[in-house]
């Protein structure tokens, strides 16, 4: 599972939102829970703490429904504006890629929010 050697697919919904210097630490966390054993379930959600120092952001991720979750901060130093705002990164292992992609509640978040604004 999770295989590091499979291709690394970043969706265009993440690049959008997601600095690419985050996105390059979720890869690196992800290996690492790899090489730790931490793995347990194709899927694994990452939630974004509110809480950030000027060097230094915070993030959770959940696997198996939230019944595992493990806390993280990564070193990061640059904008800050996608935090607080509920988003939640998504990575999947399939068969020959990994991918990483924003939540569908995110998507269906958004989705009301431009309708409400109709």
């Amino acid at each position: 599972m999770y295989e590091m050697t499979k291709k690394l697919r970043v969706g265009d919904d993440v690049k959008e939102l997601i600095p690419q210097a985050v996105i390059a630490g979720l890869w690196e966390r992800l290996k690492a829970m790899r090489s730790e054993k931490l793995l347990i379930d194709s899927t694994m959600a990452v939630m974004f703490s509110d809480d950030y120092e000027d060097d230094k952001i915070f993030f959770m991720t959940l696997q198996k429904e939230g019944a595992f979750a493990n806390e993280y901060e990564m070193a990061y130093d640059g904008p800050k504006n996608f935090l607080g705002k509920g988003t939640i990164v998504i990575f999947k292992d399939r068969p020959r890629t990994i991918q990483m992609s924003i939540s569908d509640a995110n998507k269906q978040a958004d989705a009301s929010a431009k309708d409400a604004e109709k």
